[in-house]
Parts: C-alpha cells; sequence; structure tokens
C-alpha cells in the first residue's frame, strides 16, 4: 500500500492535467488552479526536510570531524544567523520585518553577494579554458566553431571601420540563423524527452522518485 498509493495518485492528477488542456470548461480551469496550489504547500514543507536534512548532514560532519568539518560549521552558523535575523529577534514573527533587519540586509550584501561574484568570475575562467580547448582547429567541425567564435567576438570590436558593419550582419545571421535552428532542434528533442519521461512515470515505470524502500 505504500508504494500502490502513490503511484495511483501521480497516475490520476498526471492524466487529469493531460486531459484538462481539452476540456474548455471553468470547472476544469478551476480544478486545475486547485491542484497548482498545493504545490506552495508542498513546496514549503519540501523545504522543511531540506533545512533539516541539511542540519543532519552538517552535524554529522562536525561531530565525527570528517573531512572539511569546518565548512559544515560554518554553513550550520550562517544558517541558524540567517534565521535568527530574518525573524527579527522573533518580534515580528509573522511579518516581513526581518527582512528588513540591519544584519540579515548585511550579511547578504556583504557575505553573501561577494561569494556569488567570486564563483561567477572564476567561472569565467573555465569557460576561457573550455573554449581555448574547444576552438582548436584539428577538424573541420572545429574550425567552424572556431570561425564563428571570431566572428560573433569581432563584431564588437570598435576598431574594424566599415569592416565591423559587414562581421555584424554575419554575426547577425549566424545568430538567427544556424544557431537559432540549432536551438530549436535542442528545445524539439527536451520537450520530447520530458514527455517520454512523464508517461514513464505517470504509467509508474520510473519509480525513482518512490524511494529505495
Amino acid at each position: 500500500m505504500k508504494r500502490q498509493l502513490p503511484l495511483a495518485l501521480v497516475f490520476i492528477f498526471g492524466i487529469f492535467c493531460i486531459f484538462q488542456y481539452f476540456v474548455p470548461h471553468e470547472s476544469s480551469e478551476w480544478i486545475y488552479e486547485f491542484l497548482l496550489a498545493w504545490i506552495y504547500i508542498i513546496g514549503i514543507l519540501t523545504l522543511a526536510l531540506g533545512i533539516w536534512s541539511l542540519i543532519r548532514v552538517s552535524w554529522d560532519k562536525v561531530q565525527h570531524r570528517r573531512p572539511n568539518w569546518q565548512y559544515a560549521l560554518v554553513t550550520l552558523l550562517g544558517l541558524f544567523a540567517m534565521i535568527t535575523f530574518g525573524f527579527d529577534y522573533c518580534r515580528s514573527f509573522f511579518s516581513s520585518e526581518g527582512l528588513r533587519n540591519y544584519m540579515f540586509v548585511h550579511f547578504f550584501d556583504y557575505i553573501l553577494i561577494p561569494i556569488q561574484a567570486t564563483m561567477f568570475s572564476l567561472l569565467a575562467f573555465f569557460i576561457a579554458s573550455a573554449s581555448y580547448r574547444a576552438f582548436r582547429a584539428r577538424s573541420l567541425l572545429a574550425s567552424l566553431l572556431l570561425l564563428a567564435a571570431l566572428v560573433i567576438m569581432l563584431r564588437f570590436n570598435p576598431y574594424l571601420g566599415f569592416v565591423g558593419e559587414y562581421m555584424e550582419q554575419l554575426a547577425t545571421w549566424l545568430l538567427n540563423v544556424p544557431n537559432l535552428a540549432a536551438k530549436r532542434a535542442i528545445i524539439v528533442g527536451v520537450g520530447l524527452g520530458i514527455v517520454a519521461t512523464s508517461l514513464k512515470v505517470i504509467l509508474g515505470i520510473e519509480r525513482n522518485y518512490l524511494g529505495r524502500d
């Protein structure tokens, strides 16, 4: 029963969401919106579950002094600090006053945002390294990729003069014709993959979401 009930619920609601689009009636739309409202409830429960999982895993690392346990301790301290400041010391538990708390704002603006900026700046170096390896003209396709990349980058060069206009037109054509065609093919493939995965879940073929029990 522990496995049959979730499978039955997934099948019923999955079939309903499929056929709902073909029923042009207000009651069908109302039921659909009512079911979508449950996503917020489920999201809140999964958020609480995720926080509890983070606390348990991080505390286990700290307690048993596993590798890099110091980072787990910093994670726990940051989690409880932001929760405490977000509640504004429990004086505004049921309002949004905690979001304007002095420490909450400063932790977010001067710790979290610089960390994110650092991660994205490091990502730029990884992208540059990967581009260098990908753009080496070892084959015809790699040569075409290198040529297209040069055209895209050189269109922003202000020193090309009248050549820059033709370069910009060529770059626009590359972005709007071959690039857009490949992007649409990828989107179509992703859409077909989503449909296939959804059908597998609805029909009970894919059951990984039920866990290992």
